[in-house]
Protein backbone atom coordinates (compact mmCIF):
# COMPACT_ATOMS: atom_id res chain seq x y z
CA UNK A 1 0.00 0.00 0.00
CA UNK A 2 1.08 3.50 -0.93
CA UNK A 3 1.94 5.47 1.69
CA UNK A 4 -0.07 8.91 2.43
CA UNK A 5 2.88 11.31 1.38
CA UNK A 6 3.20 9.53 -1.78
CA UNK A 7 -0.58 9.17 -2.49
CA UNK A 8 -0.62 12.84 -2.13
CA UNK A 9 2.45 13.70 -4.29
CA UNK A 10 1.11 11.66 -6.82
CA UNK A 11 -2.50 13.69 -6.79
CA UNK A 12 -0.66 16.60 -6.72
CA UNK A 13 1.22 15.87 -9.73
CA UNK A 14 -1.94 14.54 -11.68
CA UNK A 15 -3.56 18.12 -10.81
CA UNK A 16 -0.36 19.76 -12.48
CA UNK A 17 -0.41 17.55 -15.20
CA UNK A 18 -4.82 18.14 -16.20
CA UNK A 19 -4.11 22.45 -15.03
CA UNK A 20 -1.59 21.89 -18.24
CA UNK A 21 -3.70 20.31 -20.52
CA UNK A 22 -6.20 22.81 -19.69
CA UNK A 23 -4.41 25.17 -20.93
CA UNK A 24 -6.15 27.05 -23.84
CA UNK A 25 -3.26 26.83 -26.48
CA UNK A 26 -3.67 22.80 -25.60
CA UNK A 27 -7.57 22.76 -25.98
CA UNK A 28 -7.11 24.86 -29.17
CA UNK A 29 -4.54 22.92 -30.37
CA UNK A 30 -6.89 19.77 -31.32
CA UNK A 31 -9.73 21.88 -32.97
CA UNK A 32 -8.53 25.11 -34.70
CA UNK A 33 -7.50 25.44 -38.15
CA UNK A 34 -4.48 27.51 -39.22
CA UNK A 35 -4.68 30.37 -41.95
CA UNK A 36 -2.78 29.93 -44.67
CA UNK A 37 -0.20 32.08 -46.23
CA UNK A 38 0.18 33.59 -49.47
CA UNK A 39 1.40 30.40 -51.06
CA UNK A 40 -1.74 28.16 -49.52
CA UNK A 41 0.59 26.55 -47.16
CA UNK A 42 -0.67 27.08 -43.28
CA UNK A 43 0.75 29.21 -41.23
CA UNK A 44 1.63 27.12 -38.57
CA UNK A 45 2.19 29.02 -34.67
CA UNK A 46 5.16 28.24 -32.42
CA UNK A 47 3.94 25.86 -29.83
CA UNK A 48 4.18 22.53 -31.94
CA UNK A 49 5.94 19.05 -31.72
CA UNK A 50 6.63 18.25 -34.92
CA UNK A 51 7.93 14.84 -36.13
CA UNK A 52 9.35 14.94 -39.97
CA UNK A 53 10.02 11.60 -40.91
CA UNK A 54 11.91 10.85 -44.05
CA UNK A 55 12.85 7.25 -45.46
CA UNK A 56 16.57 7.35 -45.80
CA UNK A 57 19.09 9.38 -44.17
CA UNK A 58 20.20 11.19 -47.64
CA UNK A 59 17.25 13.07 -47.61
CA UNK A 60 18.70 15.00 -44.50
CA UNK A 61 18.95 18.07 -46.78
CA UNK A 62 15.98 17.86 -47.56
CA UNK A 63 14.25 17.42 -43.81
CA UNK A 64 16.69 20.30 -42.33
CA UNK A 65 15.26 22.80 -45.16
CA UNK A 66 11.94 22.10 -44.75
CA UNK A 67 11.92 22.31 -41.07
CA UNK A 68 14.08 25.53 -41.09
CA UNK A 69 11.48 26.82 -43.67
CA UNK A 70 9.22 26.75 -40.80
CA UNK A 71 11.49 27.91 -38.36
CA UNK A 72 12.19 31.01 -40.78
CA UNK A 73 8.72 32.25 -40.13
CA UNK A 74 8.91 31.87 -36.01
CA UNK A 75 11.58 34.07 -35.72
CA UNK A 76 10.69 37.87 -34.56
CA UNK A 77 12.47 40.50 -32.71
CA UNK A 78 12.18 38.79 -28.89
CA UNK A 79 12.91 35.46 -30.34
CA UNK A 80 15.59 35.60 -32.34
CA UNK A 81 17.47 32.45 -32.44
CA UNK A 82 16.79 29.12 -33.73
CA UNK A 83 18.66 25.77 -32.15
CA UNK A 84 20.12 23.18 -34.19
CA UNK A 85 20.49 19.84 -32.07
CA UNK A 86 23.10 17.12 -33.22
CA UNK A 87 25.06 14.27 -31.82
CA UNK A 88 28.85 15.25 -31.71
CA UNK A 89 29.43 11.62 -33.68
CA UNK A 90 27.05 12.69 -36.36
CA UNK A 91 27.87 16.34 -36.98
CA UNK A 92 31.59 15.11 -37.92
CA UNK A 93 29.94 12.46 -40.36
CA UNK A 94 27.13 14.29 -41.47
CA UNK A 95 28.28 17.81 -41.38
CA UNK A 96 26.65 20.79 -40.09
CA UNK A 97 24.14 23.57 -41.92
CA UNK A 98 26.37 25.66 -44.66
CA UNK A 99 26.37 29.38 -43.61
CA UNK A 100 26.06 30.41 -47.11
CA UNK A 101 23.41 28.25 -48.20
CA UNK A 102 21.58 29.46 -45.21
CA UNK A 103 21.92 33.28 -46.71
CA UNK A 104 20.54 31.76 -50.08
CA UNK A 105 17.31 30.00 -48.15
CA UNK A 106 16.85 33.78 -46.09
CA UNK A 107 17.73 32.54 -43.07
CA UNK A 108 20.76 34.82 -41.29
CA UNK A 109 23.51 32.42 -39.59
CA UNK A 110 24.23 34.25 -36.98
CA UNK A 111 20.28 33.28 -35.71
CA UNK A 112 21.28 30.04 -35.75
CA UNK A 113 22.87 28.31 -32.74
CA UNK A 114 24.75 25.09 -33.11
CA UNK A 115 24.47 22.49 -30.29
CA UNK A 116 26.14 19.22 -30.33
CA UNK A 117 25.51 16.40 -27.38
CA UNK A 118 27.71 13.63 -26.63
CA UNK A 119 24.65 11.09 -26.82
CA UNK A 120 21.28 11.02 -27.09
CA UNK A 121 19.95 11.60 -23.41
CA UNK A 122 22.01 14.76 -22.89
CA UNK A 123 20.85 16.49 -26.59
CA UNK A 124 17.27 15.11 -25.37
CA UNK A 125 17.34 17.22 -22.21
CA UNK A 126 19.29 20.27 -23.88
CA UNK A 127 15.82 20.12 -26.06
CA UNK A 128 13.69 20.25 -22.96
CA UNK A 129 15.53 22.98 -21.27
CA UNK A 130 15.24 25.11 -24.41
CA UNK A 131 12.50 25.31 -25.26
CA UNK A 132 11.97 27.33 -21.75
CA UNK A 133 13.95 30.06 -23.50
CA UNK A 134 11.78 32.86 -24.21
CA UNK A 135 14.60 33.91 -27.09
CA UNK A 136 14.42 30.63 -29.00
CA UNK A 137 11.94 30.86 -31.58
CA UNK A 138 12.48 27.06 -32.34
CA UNK A 139 14.65 24.33 -32.04
CA UNK A 140 15.46 21.70 -34.59
CA UNK A 141 16.81 17.94 -33.17
CA UNK A 142 18.53 15.95 -35.07
CA UNK A 143 17.20 12.51 -34.14
CA UNK A 144 18.43 10.10 -36.57
CA UNK A 145 15.96 6.45 -36.17
CA UNK A 146 14.49 4.93 -33.07
CA UNK A 147 16.50 5.78 -29.80
CA UNK A 148 15.39 4.45 -26.74
CA UNK A 149 15.63 7.37 -25.00
CA UNK A 150 12.98 9.63 -26.74
CA UNK A 151 10.00 7.15 -25.87
CA UNK A 152 6.15 8.12 -25.39
CA UNK A 153 7.05 9.73 -22.09
CA UNK A 154 9.65 12.11 -23.33
CA UNK A 155 7.90 12.75 -26.34
CA UNK A 156 4.71 14.12 -24.09
CA UNK A 157 7.08 15.91 -22.09
CA UNK A 158 8.70 17.44 -24.79
CA UNK A 159 5.20 18.44 -26.35
CA UNK A 160 3.99 19.88 -22.86
CA UNK A 161 6.79 21.78 -22.46
CA UNK A 162 6.77 23.25 -26.07
CA UNK A 163 2.86 24.04 -25.75
CA UNK A 164 3.89 25.83 -22.34
CA UNK A 165 6.90 27.70 -23.88
CA UNK A 166 4.88 28.28 -27.22
CA UNK A 167 8.65 27.76 -28.97
CA UNK A 168 8.22 24.65 -31.70
CA UNK A 169 10.67 21.68 -31.35
CA UNK A 170 10.86 19.79 -34.89
CA UNK A 171 12.76 16.10 -34.68
CA UNK A 172 14.28 14.76 -37.95
CA UNK A 173 13.62 11.14 -38.79
CA UNK A 174 14.68 8.63 -40.92
CA UNK A 175 13.42 5.09 -41.94
CA UNK A 176 9.98 3.79 -42.30
CA UNK A 177 9.18 2.78 -38.82
CA UNK A 178 6.70 4.64 -36.37
CA UNK A 179 6.54 4.51 -32.71
CA UNK A 180 3.56 5.85 -30.78
CA UNK A 181 4.57 9.28 -29.89
CA UNK A 182 2.81 12.74 -28.31
CA UNK A 183 3.98 14.68 -31.50
CA UNK A 184 1.33 17.48 -32.56
CA UNK A 185 1.94 17.11 -36.62
CA UNK A 186 4.01 13.89 -38.04
CA UNK A 187 4.95 14.48 -41.59
CA UNK A 188 6.27 12.03 -44.06
CA UNK A 189 8.73 13.84 -46.20
CA UNK A 190 10.51 13.20 -49.67
CA UNK A 191 12.29 15.38 -51.78
CA UNK A 192 11.23 16.18 -55.13
CA UNK A 193 12.51 17.74 -58.13
CA UNK A 194 13.15 21.02 -58.10
CA UNK A 195 11.16 23.49 -59.99
CA UNK A 196 12.36 24.97 -63.08
CA UNK A 197 14.48 28.07 -63.82
CA UNK A 198 12.53 30.40 -66.48
CA UNK A 199 16.08 30.90 -68.82
CA UNK A 200 17.63 27.41 -68.39
CA UNK A 201 15.43 24.69 -68.29
CA UNK A 202 18.49 22.21 -67.32
CA UNK A 203 19.60 24.72 -64.20
CA UNK A 204 18.20 23.71 -61.09
CA UNK A 205 14.70 26.01 -59.81
CA UNK A 206 13.57 26.54 -56.36
CA UNK A 207 13.45 23.75 -54.19
CA UNK A 208 10.44 21.40 -53.99
CA UNK A 209 9.21 18.94 -51.05
CA UNK A 210 6.21 16.06 -51.50
CA UNK A 211 4.90 16.10 -48.02
CA UNK A 212 2.23 13.68 -46.71
CA UNK A 213 0.22 14.36 -42.77
CA UNK A 214 0.64 11.39 -41.17
CA UNK A 215 -0.58 12.50 -37.48
CA UNK A 216 -2.46 15.80 -36.98
CA UNK A 217 -6.11 16.93 -37.50
CA UNK A 218 -5.41 21.22 -38.06
CA UNK A 219 -4.74 21.40 -41.45
CA UNK A 220 -8.58 21.56 -42.56
CA UNK A 221 -7.93 17.98 -43.82
CA UNK A 222 -5.55 18.17 -46.34
CA UNK A 223 -2.73 15.75 -46.15
CA UNK A 224 -1.08 16.00 -48.89
CA UNK A 225 1.13 18.93 -50.15
CA UNK A 226 3.78 19.76 -52.63
CA UNK A 227 5.42 22.98 -51.70
CA UNK A 228 7.99 24.96 -53.75
CA UNK A 229 10.22 27.58 -51.63
CA UNK A 230 9.68 31.42 -52.94
CA UNK A 231 10.88 34.59 -50.98
CA UNK A 232 7.53 34.72 -48.83
CA UNK A 233 8.22 30.96 -47.32
CA UNK A 234 6.37 28.27 -48.67
CA UNK A 235 4.08 27.84 -51.70
CA UNK A 236 1.43 25.01 -52.58
CA UNK A 237 2.03 23.93 -56.33
CA UNK A 238 -0.53 21.21 -58.00
CA UNK A 239 0.69 17.56 -58.69
CA UNK A 240 1.80 17.85 -62.08
CA UNK A 241 0.88 14.82 -63.91
CA UNK A 242 3.64 12.10 -64.99
CA UNK A 243 5.27 9.32 -64.45
CA UNK A 244 6.55 8.64 -61.21
CA UNK A 245 10.00 9.45 -59.78
CA UNK A 246 11.42 6.24 -57.49
CA UNK A 247 10.60 8.17 -54.20
CA UNK A 248 6.94 8.11 -55.69
CA UNK A 249 6.71 12.07 -56.29
CA UNK A 250 5.41 13.24 -59.87
CA UNK A 251 8.06 14.22 -62.30
CA UNK A 252 7.00 16.73 -64.39
CA UNK A 253 7.87 15.47 -67.96
CA UNK A 254 9.99 12.60 -69.18
CA UNK A 255 13.76 12.86 -68.34
CA UNK A 256 16.03 12.79 -71.10
CA UNK A 257 19.74 10.82 -70.55
CA UNK A 258 21.74 12.70 -70.94
CA UNK A 259 24.74 10.79 -69.42
CA UNK A 260 23.88 8.85 -73.06
CA UNK A 261 24.58 11.79 -75.25
CA UNK A 262 28.42 10.81 -75.98
CA UNK A 263 27.54 7.15 -76.98
CA UNK A 264 26.93 6.21 -80.40
CA UNK A 265 23.08 5.12 -81.38
CA UNK A 266 24.20 2.14 -82.69
CA UNK A 267 25.80 0.72 -79.39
Amino acid sequence: MQSPDRQQRLAALRETIADIERKPALAEMRTRSFDTGKGGFPLLPGGLLQEVFTDTMRNGGASLGFALGQARSLLTPRRGAVLFLQLATDGQFFGIPYGPGLVSFGFDPAQLVLVRASDMKDLLWVAEEALACRAVAGIIADIGGNPEPLDFTASRRLSLRAVEAGTSLFLLRYGTGREASAAHLRWHLAPHRSGRQPFDERAPGPPRWALTLEKGVTLDQHTQFLLEWTEDGFATIPAEPGRKSRNGAPLPLALPAQLANGLSQTA
